[in-house]
């Protein structure tokens, strides 16, 4: 059996500014590149239940494992006309984003207020 985290690893190794920033698009003269947020997480595991183990269920036993996740969401794009360069947000991503950083942001300032009260 092969390593489970190495073999994700390798997977992944291609994984870089190619998954945050698109191609380039050029409509009517105006290039846009769009933006995201990309996060992965993996899991992986092994076993070899060997020695020490007296029930008959454990007797020769193997292991294995292995689990992965991934999200992407749009956060906007760079847009290019001429000479300049701005950033267009995408509104509702941003919101999305930005109401759990409100709730831990407030939570956190209440806790402050809460021992510097005492």
């Amino acid at each position: 059996m092969g390593n489970v985290a190495l073999d994700l690893a390798d997977k992944f190794k291609s994984v870089g500014v190619t998954t945050v920033y698109g191609d380039v698009v050029d409509v009517d003269g105006v290039k846009i590149v769009p933006v995201a947020l990309a996060s992965y997480g993996f899991g992986a595991g092994e076993g070899d239940a060997t020695g020490g183990l007296s029930s008959e269920k454990s007797a020769g036993a193997q292991g294995g494992g292995g689990g992965g996740g991934g999200m992407s969401m749009p956060v906007g794009a760079y847009i290019r006309t001429g000479d300049t360069v701005r950033f267009e947000p995408n509104l509702i991503s941003l919101l999305a984003v930005g109401v759990p950083l409100v709730c831990v942001a407030g939570t956190a300032l209440k806790g402050i207020i809460k021992a510097l009260k005492k």
